[in-house]
């Protein structure tokens, strides 16, 4: 049998790396982890990875920031970048600054072995069981993967709406208690936010989507959508309604999708002060919910909003239970 091939996973996500280790099932490699961009540089100047399979957005040091110190320092590895950025923007810069593929999440077997083959990188070698390091994957990092990608779909929808590149964070995610949910709201209303909520339900799971856009972003906002109106109340609901479209239709589709479910969803209503979520009243004493907070920006226009998902507190055990499945 021929030598292993070195490999490396760089993802902040536990999951997206074992998932992308169980990709590499059949194939002659010996993996590395790496939770971010420093790690898989050292991983690489150790002799580990003779290629790279590299996630975009990571905490500490990012897939561009890789990519170019892979380049400034002519580091001898082939890197394919996995990611749930999908804007053509991302996929433009990556690919400009050496990357060898770019795919896009979830990926699968047959997705990574088409590269592979494409490229004549590997040599297959019989399957056996995956001895992977790491233990199973707990619950809030699936929570972060499913969010991962679901931001990343939302983010290029909004891209090629403004024909403009969106940058994405690391998305939030936590189990939030009523109290600090309620403070973090009242909050961000007090920062002159204009805020869109939507409800959905479906399949025993029950919430609401927010998006809360600074007032200081609208003219930016107008300019990108070349709008000529006098700045007013009723552009400004216009504007936001737009983008709330775009951005929560897409990440709920997206989750739909991952999820393999379909929401019921509610009309999207612009709220002109917080109350409290919508239906509040009727969800019973619920005292924590899941959250997954994101925080777009367009810096080269000073745009920013935020998304918030919640969901209600008895969608937990199924959403734990759709979770096994995985």
């Amino acid at each position: 049998m021929s030598v292993a091939i070195p490999v490396v996973i760089c993802d902040d996500s536990r999951l997206a790396r074992r998932q992308m280790a169980r990709a590499l099932d059949g194939w002659n490699v010996d993996i590395t982890f790496a939770e971010h961009g420093l790690e898989a540089l050292d991983a690489i100047r150790a002799g580990k990875a003779d290629i790279l399979f590299l996630d975009l957005n990571m905490p500490v040091m990012d897939g561009y920031q890789v990519l170019e110190r892979i380049r400034r320092d002519d580091l001898p590895v082939m890197v394919i970048v996995v990611s749930g950025d999908i804007q053509p923007e991302a996929y433009q810069r990556v690919m400009a600054l050496g990357a060898l593929d770019f795919v896009k999440k979830p990926t699968s077997p047959e997705t990574i072995t088409q590269v592979l083959n494409r490229f004549g990188l590997l040599d297959a070698v019989e399957p056996e069981p995956a001895a992977l390091t790491e233990l199973p994957s707990d619950l809030p990092d699936y929570y972060q993967e499913i969010a991962n990608v679901a931001m990343g779909r939302a983010g290029d929808r909004l891209a090629r709406l403004l024909d403009v590149f969106v940058n994405l964070p690391i998305p939030e995610v936590s189990f939030t208690s009523r109290d600090e949910l309620d403070l973090h709201l009242h909050h961000m209303a007090e920062q002159k936010v204009q805020t869109v909520s939507q409800g959905f339900v479906g399949h025993g799971l029950a919430g609401e989507a927010l998006l809360m856009f600074r007032e200081s972003s609208f003219v930016a906002l107008e300019r990108l959508l070349g709008s000529d109106e006098m700045t007013d109340a009723s552009v400004h609901a216009g504007l936001l309604m737009d983008v709330a479209n775009t951005l929560i239709g897409a990440f709920l589709s997206s989750f739909e999708q991952q999820m393999d479910i379909a929401f019921s969803r509610g009309s999207p209503v612009v709220l002109n002060h917080f109350d409290g979520l919508v239906g509040d009243g009727d969800r019973g004493d619920w005292q924590h919910a899941l959250t997954i907070n994101i925080h777009y920006s367009i810096k080269s226009h000073d745009v920013q909003c935020d998304l918030m998902l919640v969901f209600t507190e008895d969608s937990t055990p199924k959403l734990q239970h759709m979770a096994s499945y995985f």
